[in-house]
C-alpha cells in the first residue's frame, strides 16, 4: 500500500510541474487529481484530447474560468496525454 502511494504521490508532482510548464495555474493537491486553470483554453484542449481518446474533465462554474480536471493515472497515462499536450499546443 505504501509503495503505491508512494508512486501517485511522485506521478502527481510531475504532473503538476508539466502542467504548470504549459502555462497552468494548479494549486497543490492533496486528491487523485489536479486542477488546472489560466493557460490555453480549457474547452478546446478538451475537445482535442477527446479527439485523441484520452479524457479529462472539464469544468465550467459561474464566475469562474474554465478549468481541467485531470486524473493522476498511470506514469504511462500521464506520458501520453503531456505528449498530446505539447502537440496541441504546438499546432496552435
Amino acid at each position: 500500500l505504501e509503495e503505491t502511494r508512494a508512486k501517485i504521490l511522485a506521478t502527481r508532482l510531475r504532473l503538476t510541474g508539466a502542467v504548470r510548464a504549459l502555462g497552468y495555474d494548479v494549486p497543490e493537491s492533496q486528491a487523485n487529481f489536479v486542477w488546472c486553470t489560466g493557460g490555453p483554453p480549457a474547452a478546446e484542449i478538451d475537445q482535442a484530447l477527446k479527439a485523441r481518446r484520452i479524457l479529462v474533465r472539464l469544468m465550467r462554474y459561474p464566475g469562474h474560468p474554465d478549468g481541467l480536471r485531470i486524473t493522476v493515472g498511470t506514469d504511462a497515462e500521464i506520458d501520453q496525454l503531456l505528449g498530446h499536450k505539447e502537440q496541441e499546443l504546438l499546432d496552435d
